[in-house]
């Protein structure tokens, strides 16, 4: 494993821990020429599952896209990076599991939709708002009603169709 400070390959494991999942090792390392240290994960190499893009092309899951638009959905919100690596984790071991060899590019989104619908509403509607291609206002509108909705919550349902009718009116100028 090269150093990624000096580039080396003479290193040393200081420190191995299996994952909480158990699906990945943690290995603590130390750099034997610039003696700084460094942590590198070890995981079981499975079979490459392939993405189908909207326009029909493929390309291999990537684990770090999913994780970058979660990242940009739940910035500023009380979710750690560990659930969002747990869920990614379990998403991938769900596609191996049932022998997914390829799946749609709008399965994977729906699926981050559903996960940030049950631990933040408003990392959800962040995602929703990309993820749907939101073009206006009257869709965040409609996407909030929705999710309202969903909770029961009839007076700030209410207050959100008040909210509707005063765009319309005035287009708020």
């Amino acid at each position: 494993m090269k150093c990624p400070f000096c580039l080396s390959l003479e290193n040393k494991v200081i420190d191995s821990r299996l994952s909480k999942d158990g699906l990945s090792i943690r290995r603590r390392r130390e750099c034997l020429s610039c003696n700084r240290r460094f942590t590198t994960y070890e995981r079981l190499e499975e079979i490459q599952v392939m993405v189908i893009k909207s326009d029909g092309r493929r390309e291999p899951f990537d684990r770090d896209k999913v994780k970058s638009g979660l990242l940009k959905a739940t910035q500023k919100r009380p979710i750690s990076v560990e659930t969002i690596d747990d869920f990614i984790s379990t998403m991938e071991r769900q596609f191996q599991e049932a022998n997914q060899k390829e799946i749609p590019s709008k399965e994977i989104g729906e699926r981050v939709m559903v996960k940030l619908h049950e631990i933040d509403e408003v990392a959800y509607v962040r995602f929703a708002s990309v993820y749907r291609e939101f073009k206006d206002l009257g869709d965040f509108v409609r996407e909030l009603k929705d999710l309202l909705a969903s909770r029961g919550e009839k007076a700030a349902d209410q207050a959100l169709a008040n909210l509707d009718r005063k765009r319309k009116t005035s287009d708020f100028s």
